[in-house]
């Protein structure tokens, strides 16, 4: 069973923000994300906000009017699921290829918070069988191998699958590789990777330029308030963090960024301009719970501001 909808807003009037007057830009690249959609329980506080890589980066991808978004993932038949849906039920997403599995619970994380707004996880924070062990079938490889453009988080189950895909499909490939840091281990994907994104320290800036030397991805590394790095062939490229004077919650600040960055360099093939447009969706993020506002501001037609 999987849900199924028209793909597009549900609630949106302002069909003017996207190109063409149609439910799906027909000209536009295809954008799949995958696995991982959860619910960010806020413990001390009222709030219950949906999120999870997959699905913070669908929600901002899905902000650029020459892209056309898919969800793939799986969630139970709880309030969990029902949090992830009414959420985007707005937005510009395809949530057609979104399993629905009975008896299983949908992904969920109680999340806690410091003074300063950054997040942290006990041991038994996280509840997520039904994204880590879920293995794709065959309709669902059949749609990310038609997408222009494929993002998951090396942690999901599928990633194995997403890079043999790779290695015989034309599709470029996001991978949001979090804090990992055996890098003999992450070299082993480098060849396959066009967009290859961590959170990272400064000391490890060597290690992303080299690898850019040997391999054709960009080598995108987030240093938090320290702004973001992308290494192309040797070359280096910075953007500060901008100033934020109020940080209400750091949740999905990485997936946002992602997003502005893959995206708007998909469409325009500046990277200095997508690093910046990646920081201004990282800043937006922090002044909210969640990794996506419920109201979000829509970026148009590949243009360098918001519309």
């Amino acid at each position: 069973m999987a849900y199924r909808n028209s793909g597009t807003n549900q609630k949106n009037t302002s069909e003017e923000l996207f190109i063409g007057k149609e439910n799906e830009c027909k000209k536009c690249l295809n954008l799949v994300a995958l696995p991982c959609l959860c619910v960010d329980v806020f413990d001390g506080t009222n709030e219950m906000r949906a999120g999870g890589e997959a699905l913070n980066f669908a929600v901002h991808a899905s902000r650029f009017g020459d892209i056309n978004v898919s969800l793939i993932g799986a969630v139970g038949q709880d309030a969990y699921a029902d949090c992830i849906m009414d959420s985007i039920s707005d937005k510009k997403i395809d949530v057609s290829h979104i399993r629905v599995e009975k008896g299983k619970v949908t992904a969920h994380n109680r999340t806690y918070l410091t003074p300063d707004g950054d997040r942290y996880y006990k041991e038994d924070s996280w509840t997520g069988d039904i994204v880590d062990k879920m293995i794709l079938n065959r309709d669902e490889l059949e749609v990310v191998k038609r997408a222009d453009i494929v993002f998951v988080h090396f942690w999901a189950g599928c990633f194995n699958q997403i890079i043999e895909l790779k290695k015989k499909s034309n599709f470029k490939l996001a991978v949001d590789f979090d804090r990992y840091r055996d890098f003999e281990d992450m070299e082993k994907y480098a060849p396959y990777v066009d967009y290859f994104m961590i959170s990272g320290e400064e000391r490890l800036l060597p290690r992303f330029e080299e690898f850019s030397k040997k391999y054709n991805g960009l080598f995108n590394m987030s240093l938090a308030d320290k702004g973001s790095v992308t290494y192309y062939s040797g070359t280096q490229y910075t953007v500060p963090a901008k100033e934020v004077n109020d940080i209400i919650d750091t949740t999905g600040c990485g997936d946002s960024y992602h997003a502005g960055f893959v995206c708007s360099h998909m469409i325009t093939g500046d990277i200095q301009e997508a690093m910046i447009v990646g920081t201004e969706f990282a800043t937006e993020t922090l002044s909210h719970y969640g990794g996506f506002a419920l109201e979000s501001i829509q970026y148009g037609n590949g243009k360098s501001k918001f519309s």
